[in-house]
């Protein structure tokens, strides 16, 4: 196999012609072979086989910098830096991430996870390659969806004050897009990137300038009239009128077009974008087909595509599609926002149903927010669906647009808690900590799928801004039998027994009833409240709790920091109640990748741990 003969980075250089031509197949045959396996991003992989083939052939890795926008296309890249043994183990703890790491390769010189950030940190790698005056090319890469996202474009307004040589690789998968360029595009592509060209437009340029008066006008016009062409010729000219050279668009799967187009990139003295189109799902008919699902899917089977392991319970994602669709036939009000998620986060049934009622902004988590208070301002009732680890992207709108003029905004917050193999970037440990610093924010989290349901009827006829945090995965079927009515600020009290009583948040209800359970074993009774609402805290609750327990546990799966612990040991504190505190949290780290439960036990969030925990604690009081 030629895979076979690339064991380190640049290795690639050394193969032949028809080797070359043999590569990409065996690259798509190795990454379906090995995701149906373990799982992973296998659509967006499989798309940039060739485009990643042309950059490791044109540039010196790892004195060139290839930054990959959000990352999950960044599998070919591993395997071209000799990290192909290391995909046994992809997204496993302790294993191989799927996304760039710098730890893991001096290939990967940026750390990504998140949409739109390329850019930024591009300019940053530039900026710093020209002051140490050490060579080297950056590349961006950068997919078409990426760049929806505010921050691109604040990163392509900068580059435009550039001199020196910086690649931004626009990877558009899109194939409706190509009739609206053209080869006309193409051509003056090639012309405007030609070496002689440039030399001559410079020097024309330079020479008009000389002249005295008059010489400055005939400059302008000649750019007037050069901008009005291209405007009338080819239509969307964006990046050539913020001052950045378009080329393209050029096949995303032909590697000589690409190496030949790279090549001319690198001589551009300044900020130049190469438009690549590119088949997301290419070489494997399911992923082609249905891109969305093989965006990042379960272990499958190759000659079906579909996943081995079918859920058994619905998930609180497919509780939040159903009340969802409900609540839109009961009230017109209701609206649903998401930025590119709309399968991720339940919303297709919803937008089926009520389309004029659905909005999707793109990769804009900052701007769903503004539009959702818009919306909410206008008299609607929104609900902004959205992975808890990309809420944090829009922390000053949710308190100056939102928070601070007490709109009644719904932030369904998907994926809170440990995720699991997507790794720290995607870990959704943080919204308890930064939505309690604001203001007017109601905080609150279900024990089971039965109160979720009723949370987001709550949320929605609350009239003020609202956060529900919920886990990945499947739905807690458990204790059903308490499901007294949702209060804003009121716990429920499940158990009030023993001497020490366990405070749980959302998803840490189940582990603390198993918590109980093993204590129970070893003769010991606790009593255990389900929180329901980190903010306002039920103060009354955790009164009562001071003067009748000898210790009070908070569990919750956020960062120690700033979460809901934080919050009940200080009011305890500030209102002269002496219980002691035992905080079970996520510690202050990043969570790495690995399977949920194996996380769990490693930062001590599981049953075992949390009553080793309780008895040491015990222990020393």
């Amino acid at each position: 196999m030629v895979l076979d003969q690339i064991n380190q980075t640049n290795d690639i250089k050394k193969l032949n012609k028809e080797e070359l031509k043999q590569l990409p197949e065996e690259i798509r045959q190795f990454l379906i072979q090995s995701l149906s396996e373990t799982g992973g991003h296998l659509a967006s992989n499989l798309g940039v086989v060739e485009l990643t083939i042309a950059l490791h052939l044109t540039f010196d890795l790892p004195k060139d910098k290839i930054i990959w926008d959000v990352g999950h296309q960044s599998y070919t890249h591993k395997l071209l830096t000799g990290r192909k043994e290391g995909f046994g183990a992809l997204r496993q703890f302790g294993g191989m991430s799927g996304f760039p790491k710098r730890a893991e390769s001096d290939c990967d010189c940026f750390n990504t996870g998140h949409s739109s950030t390329s850019i930024s940190a591009g300019l940053g790698l530039a900026a710093a390659r020209d002051m140490q005056a050490d060579g080297g090319k950056v590349i961006s890469v950068i997919g078409d969806g990426a760049l929806t996202g505010g921050m691109a474009f604040e990163g392509l307004n900068n580059a435009s004050k550039l001199d020196t040589n910086f690649i931004i690789v626009l990877n558009d998968n899109d194939m409706s897009i190509s009739p609206n360029v053209g080869g006309l595009s193409q051509y003056l592509g090639g012309i405007r990137t030609a070496a002689a060209y440039q030399d001559l437009k410079n020097g024309v340029m330079e020479s008009l300038n000389k002249i005295p008066v008059y010489g400055e006008r005939l400059v302008k016009r000649i750019r007037r009239t050069k901008s009005g062409i291209k405007q009338l010729l080819i239509p969307g000219m964006l990046f050539e009128d913020m001052g950045i050279l378009y080329l393209g668009p050029v096949d995303g799967h032909d590697i000589d077009k690409m190496t030949a187009m790279f090549q001319k990139a690198s001589r551009v003295n300044g900020p130049v974008l190469v438009h690549v189109l590119t088949e997301k799902g290419r070489g494997y008919e399911p992923a082609v087909r249905h891109p969305a699902r093989f965006h990042g899917t379960e272990p499958f089977e190759i000659e079906t595509g579909l996943v081995r392991k079918k859920k058994k319970k619905a998930a609180y994602t497919d509780i939040f599609s159903t009340v969802m669709r409900k609540l839109g036939d009961r009230d017109e009000r209701v609206t649903a926002v998401t930025a590119a998620m709309e399968m991720g986060t339940g919303l297709k049934r919803f937008h089926n149903m009520f389309p004029k009622r659905f909005f999707d902004v793109g990769i804009a988590e900052e701007h769903a927010v503004t539009f959702a208070a818009g919306l909410a301002a206008g008299g609607r009732r929104p609900v902004f669906a959205v992975y808890s680890s990309f809420l944090q992207r829009a922390y000053d709108q949710i308190l100056h647009d939102v928070c601070l003029q007490d709109l009644p905004v719904v932030f369904a917050i998907d994926r809170a808690g440990i995720v699991g193999s997507d790794g720290e970037t995607h870990q959704g440990v943080f919204d308890i900590s930064y939505l309690r610093t604001i203001p007017n924010m109601t905080l609150l989290a279900p024990k089971n799928k039965w109160e979720f349901s009723d949370m987001i009827k709550f949320a929605i006829d609350y009239g003020h801004p609202a956060a529900i945090r919920y886990p990945r995965g499947e739905a807690y079927d458990g204790l059903q039998q308490f499901r007294a009515p949702i209060v804003c600020g009121k716990s429920e009290a499940l158990y009030e027994t023993g001497n020490v009583v366990l405070l749980a948040y959302g998803s840490m209800v189940k582990t603390a009833k198993e918590v109980r359970q093993l204590l129970l074993q070893e003769g010991m009774e606790c009593a255990l409240v389900n929180m329901r609402f980190a903010k306002p805290l039920d103060t009354q609750m955790l009164s009562h709790a001071a003067e009748t327990y000898q210790l009070a546990v908070t569990m919750e799966e956020n960062v120690i920091t700033g979460g809901m612990g934080e919050a009940v040991s200080e009011y305890l504190r500030q209102n002269g109640f002496g219980i002691p505190v035992l905080q079970v949290a996520v510690p202050d780290m990043f969570v790495p990748h690995g399977n949920v439960e194996t996380l769990k036990r490693q930062i001590g969030l599981d049953a075992e741990s949390i009553v080793h925990k309780i008895q040491t604690f015990l222990n020393r009081i």
